[in-house]
């Protein structure tokens, strides 16, 4: 057995849990002082630990077998308004039981794997809540979907599930992009495109997209919003999420400069995820319901 470890600001902690969510392999502990936290990851092999290396810096080291201790239970399913629930079963009998459980649900498998989203973190679950009420309003419409910083997939799989048409999924992590074909394909979600793709990079087709979910980092978004603002189709949807509390006004600030706005935020814990557009769409929709 080999283990990954990293030293990181407390500040970052749900971002690491959200990077490894559903991983029962992850211990984090947090350092006296309470200002700095220690990752570690357990890994069955040195390529496996090697990979996570290449992907987030730190260290590996091999352990005795005396220090091995699998840890804990797997993640328990993540039920997402009346519409979804995600669960990481994908034992055909399993999955039978729940789906007679749940028959008014459309059930989404994400297995725990080293890739964001598998629906239990603040940010996640929140696109979800969001992503079932755009689908909700979309009802009986084409509309099309962009996932952006996929991680799993997880966010473009329930859009298909929720009726959504053509569907993009792309990261920067190729690591994630892998995950994310798996997980297309356990799911029988045909109809998405995944690829790995830097956001910064991206020249988004003329059309646009009918809804775009950017779940990225604070500091990625406000350097992403011109190429959101081109994304997003005229009468669009945008949500977007892993903006921490305490940056939410730098970033709305600068989302605003490119002409889009936010009519719904919601925070959970430190995380704050919103839903808004253009702010000419905004405004004209609430010139209209005056």
């Amino acid at each position: 057995m080999f283990v990954w470890s990293k030293l990181s600001g407390a500040k970052w902690m749900d971002a690491w849990e959200e990077r490894f969510a559903g991983n029962p392999n992850l211990v984090i502990e947090i350092i006296k002082g309470g200002k700095s936290i220690r990752l570690r990851l357990f890994c069955e092999s040195k390529t496996a630990a090697e990979k996570v290396v290449g992907q987030f810096g730190g260290s590996i080291r091999m352990l005795a077998s005396a220090e091995w201790t699998r840890p804990v239970a797997p993640p328990r399913p993540v039920k997402v308004r009346d519409a979804l629930l995600l669960t990481p079963e994908v034992r055909p009998k399993e999955l039978a039981l729940i789906r007679q459980r749940h028959p008014q649900r459309q059930i989404i498998m994400i297995p725990p794997e080293m890739a964001f989203g598998t629906g239990d973190h603040a940010t996640t679950s929140s696109c979800l809540r969001l992503l079932v009420d755009v689908a909700k309003a979309r009802r009986g419409t084409h509309w099309s979907m962009a996932d952006l910083g996929t991680g799993t997939g997880v966010l473009a799989i329930a859009a298909r599930k929720l009726g959504s048409g053509p569907t993009l999924a792309c990261d920067f992590d190729p690591f994630a992009v892998e995950v994310a074909i798996r997980n297309v394909g356990r799911n029988g979600t045909g109809g998405i495109d995944v690829k790995q793709q830097d956001v910064l990079k991206w020249k988004p087709r003329k059309a646009g997209y009918t809804v775009v979910v950017a779940n990225l980092f604070s500091t990625v978004l406000i350097q992403a919003w011109p190429v959101l603002a081109k994304a997003v189709a005229s009468g669009g949807d945008l949500i977007v999420s892993g903006i921490l509390a305490t940056q939410a006004w730098d970033v709305f600030t600068a989302a605003a400069g490119e002409g889009l706005g936010f009519t719904q935020v919601v925070r959970r814990g430190q995380w704050v995820t919103a839903r808004g557009g253009h702010l000419t769409d905004l405004i004209a929709a609430a010139q209209a319901h005056q």
